[in-house]
């Protein structure tokens, strides 16, 4: 469960020796080899083609979930249905007793971090261990992973060489090599003595039944190879209609995510394979919340590259724990309000500068500016009623913007006051709530009109 904007956290993150600026610099890296990568395809055809698959699917997201669940279902697989976190939670716990599972390996999955599925199978003496490196390094620290697709961007080698030398009892090294084979040969063995192993979904074949999981590690492929169980954790936004459908976004995820051209490995499971059992989890979660709203629909087109905080200014100086809850940045902070409720999540649509870089490369073209603006103004419209004295400012400075003798007004009366403020070292009433958030830039003595009249 999400928790509010945390302001700690920002300034944590800001204060931080060593993390804003290697999370910036690290962010800049990835923004400039994707950029490279996306010069090689035909990229904003390819965008069109995938925002209009994505548009098609949600749609028409009752039809393709009820073909894929009848193929899936053809192949030996077993589909259940979790129209809330608490029944997919139940749906795990229950698959991993019904099979004797003591112990769970777990492949990458964004959708298991916003059910707090680690904590649940804890409580219920299911020992569950990340497998993608970043989350295992996350995992061990306690942690929540801080991008989308790079669990531990914020910790450096140091650090994590420190929490390898206390966790796993190993001689102190900030070696990537020696870190990495320290955690694959412990890895390993949990893979052979799981019972059960749980990925998430990348894209779900309507037409074919077939799950498809992308990664760069081999651990998913293992993850859900090696155990007797599989059990596949898909929101319900991930179905597409096509096996056609699926090389475009092969040819996107990547170079949008990563830079890379195509991801190391591209799993495809079609059903049950002989000697296994084989279960997907089609988690809503709310996602009808944004399906229902035509403002807030495109949202669900997203395919969780993280490019979006790639570029992201906020996110890229804050970072991905100040965001509260499983998913950060700009998608972050348009998804999780409809995920957990606005009350809950009610500031993370104003962490935005609205500069649209965002926007301009999501792979899929989402409208995330126009929808944060949409989302804040539902903000202000839920909460406003209950702050009557907000309520009267906004009247009367959109009274104001309507005249332009008032508008000067106004504006030499802000002059003043922010100058006073400036002069005494704080703002009064609604002035001084909105001005503590923010950074003001030196006050001109005059107005570009001002001046412009008088050299007139």
């Amino acid at each position: 469960m999400a928790k509010p904007f945390d302001r700690k956290a920002v300034a944590r993150g800001f204060a931080h020796p060593t993390s804003s600026s290697a999370l910036l610099a690290t962010l800049e890296r990835t923004a400039e080899t994707s950029d490279a990568a996306r010069r090689q395809v035909p990229w904003q055809a390819l965008r069109s083609a995938a925002h209009a698959i994505k548009a098609y699917s949600i749609a028409h997201l009752d039809q393709l979930l009820e073909q894929f669940e009848a193929q899936f279902t053809a192949r030996g697989g077993t589909v259940l249905w979790a129209p809330t976190v608490a029944d997919a939670v139940a749906h795990v716990i229950d698959i991993c007793h019904r099979h004797g599972a003591t112990s769970v390996v777990k492949g990458k999955s964004m959708l298991s971090e916003e059910m707090d599925l680690n904590e649940h199978l804890s409580a219920a003496t299911i020992d569950p261990v990340e497998t993608d490196l970043g989350e295992f390094i996350v995992q061990l620290a306690g942690q929540r992973p801080s991008h989308i697709i790079g669990p531990a961007l914020h910790l450096s080698r140091q650090e994590i060489g420190v929490l390898f030398e206390r966790k796993l009892g190993i001689p102190y090294s900030d070696d990537p090599e020696v870190l990495m084979c320290a955690a694959r040969e412990r890895l390993r063995q949990r893979y052979l003595t799981a019972a059960v192993g749980i990925t998430g979904v990348n894209f779900a074949i309507a037409e074919t039944g077939t799950i498809v999981v992308v990664e760069n590690e081999g651990n998913g492929g293992l993850s859900s190879s090696v155990p007797s169980v599989h059990i596949a954790l898909m929101g319900i936004e991930k179905v597409i209609p096509r096996l056609d459908d699926l090389q475009v976004f092969l040819r996107l995820l990547a170079r949008a995510g990563t830079g890379q051209k195509l991801t190391t490995y591209t799993h495809y499971f079609l059903g049950a394979e002989p000697g296994k059992t084989t279960y997907c989890i089609l988690v809503d979660a709310n996602r009808t919340t944004l399906l229902a709203d035509p403002k807030t629909r495109e949202s669900l087109y997203c395919v969780r590259c993280g490019a979006c905080l790639n570029v992201c200014p906020v996110y890229r100086r804050a970072g991905g724990w100040a965001y509260g809850g499983a998913y950060s940045g700009p998608i972050g902070a348009t998804i999780t309000p409809a995920l957990v409720g606005t009350e809950q999540a009610s500031e993370l649509p104003f962490a935005s500068s609205l500069c649209g870089a965002c926007q301009d490369t999501c792979p899929v073209a989402i409208d995330l500016a126009h929808q944060l603006v949409y989302l804040r103004h539902k903000v202000v419209e839920e909460t406003r009623a209950g702050n009557p004295s907000t309520t009267r400012a906004i009247r009367f400075w959109a009274k104001a913007m309507q005249s332009l003798p008032a508008y000067r007004r106004g504006i030499r009366w802000l002059r003043r006051a922010a100058r006073l403020g400036r002069t005494i070292g704080w703002y009064p009433g609604l002035l001084g709530a909105w001005a503590k958030q923010r950074a003001l830039p030196p006050v001109p003595d005059q107005s570009f009109k001002e001046f412009w009249e008088r050299r007139t």
